[in-house]
Protein backbone atom coordinates (compact mmCIF):
# COMPACT_ATOMS: atom_id res chain seq x y z
CA UNK A 1 0.00 0.00 0.00
CA UNK A 2 1.37 3.61 -1.23
CA UNK A 3 2.30 6.08 1.79
CA UNK A 4 -0.31 8.54 2.62
CA UNK A 5 0.60 12.06 1.24
CA UNK A 6 0.93 14.92 3.69
CA UNK A 7 0.78 18.32 2.33
CA UNK A 8 2.80 20.77 3.28
CA UNK A 9 2.27 23.78 5.15
CA UNK A 10 3.36 27.37 3.01
CA UNK A 11 3.45 29.25 6.02
CA UNK A 12 3.95 27.22 9.32
CA UNK A 13 4.43 30.49 11.73
CA UNK A 14 0.85 31.15 10.66
CA UNK A 15 -0.52 27.65 10.91
CA UNK A 16 0.94 27.84 14.70
CA UNK A 17 -0.71 31.54 15.55
CA UNK A 18 -3.99 29.83 14.24
CA UNK A 19 -3.63 26.66 16.35
CA UNK A 20 -2.89 28.50 19.39
CA UNK A 21 -5.97 30.92 18.80
CA UNK A 22 -8.05 27.47 18.82
CA UNK A 23 -8.14 26.78 15.09
CA UNK A 24 -8.56 23.24 14.18
CA UNK A 25 -5.29 21.83 12.56
CA UNK A 26 -8.03 21.97 9.15
CA UNK A 27 -8.60 24.88 9.50
CA UNK A 28 -5.34 26.48 10.30
CA UNK A 29 -3.76 25.06 7.50
CA UNK A 30 -5.86 25.34 5.22
CA UNK A 31 -6.14 29.21 6.21
CA UNK A 32 -2.09 29.31 6.13
CA UNK A 33 -2.04 27.70 3.07
CA UNK A 34 -4.85 30.06 1.29
CA UNK A 35 -2.90 33.23 2.56
CA UNK A 36 0.44 31.72 1.08
CA UNK A 37 -1.17 31.65 -2.47
CA UNK A 38 -2.65 34.54 -2.66
CA UNK A 39 -0.32 36.23 -0.68
CA UNK A 40 -2.12 37.65 2.22
CA UNK A 41 -2.68 38.27 5.45
CA UNK A 42 -4.96 35.58 7.37
CA UNK A 43 -7.80 38.45 8.57
CA UNK A 44 -8.66 39.00 4.44
CA UNK A 45 -8.47 35.15 3.86
CA UNK A 46 -10.37 34.18 6.52
CA UNK A 47 -12.78 37.27 6.16
CA UNK A 48 -14.74 36.04 3.05
CA UNK A 49 -15.73 32.73 4.85
CA UNK A 50 -19.29 32.55 7.57
CA UNK A 51 -19.25 33.01 11.06
CA UNK A 52 -19.08 30.05 13.26
CA UNK A 53 -19.32 30.68 17.17
CA UNK A 54 -16.56 28.53 18.84
CA UNK A 55 -17.01 25.07 19.82
CA UNK A 56 -16.91 25.95 23.72
CA UNK A 57 -20.49 27.60 22.53
CA UNK A 58 -21.53 24.95 20.60
CA UNK A 59 -24.34 22.68 22.20
CA UNK A 60 -23.35 18.55 23.06
CA UNK A 61 -25.84 17.44 20.04
CA UNK A 62 -24.17 20.13 17.60
CA UNK A 63 -20.49 18.94 18.71
CA UNK A 64 -21.61 15.19 17.56
CA UNK A 65 -22.99 16.24 14.76
CA UNK A 66 -20.39 17.91 13.32
CA UNK A 67 -17.45 15.00 14.50
CA UNK A 68 -19.99 12.67 12.32
CA UNK A 69 -19.78 14.75 9.34
CA UNK A 70 -15.81 14.73 9.74
CA UNK A 71 -15.65 11.40 9.78
CA UNK A 72 -14.31 11.19 13.01
CA UNK A 73 -15.60 7.79 15.04
CA UNK A 74 -15.60 7.04 18.55
CA UNK A 75 -17.44 10.68 19.10
CA UNK A 76 -20.43 9.53 20.88
CA UNK A 77 -19.66 8.87 24.09
CA UNK A 78 -17.16 12.01 24.76
CA UNK A 79 -18.16 14.65 26.61
CA UNK A 80 -18.63 18.22 25.60
CA UNK A 81 -14.50 19.13 26.71
CA UNK A 82 -13.33 16.25 25.32
CA UNK A 83 -15.56 16.58 22.11
CA UNK A 84 -14.05 20.61 21.25
CA UNK A 85 -10.62 19.06 21.88
CA UNK A 86 -10.80 16.30 19.38
CA UNK A 87 -12.71 18.93 16.61
CA UNK A 88 -9.78 21.21 17.13
CA UNK A 89 -6.97 18.27 16.91
CA UNK A 90 -8.58 17.16 13.74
Amino acid sequence: MPAKKTPSLKKPAMYEALRDDGASKEKAARISNAAAQKGRFASTVGAKGGESPPYDDWTVADLRKRAKELGMSNYSRKNKADLVEALRNH
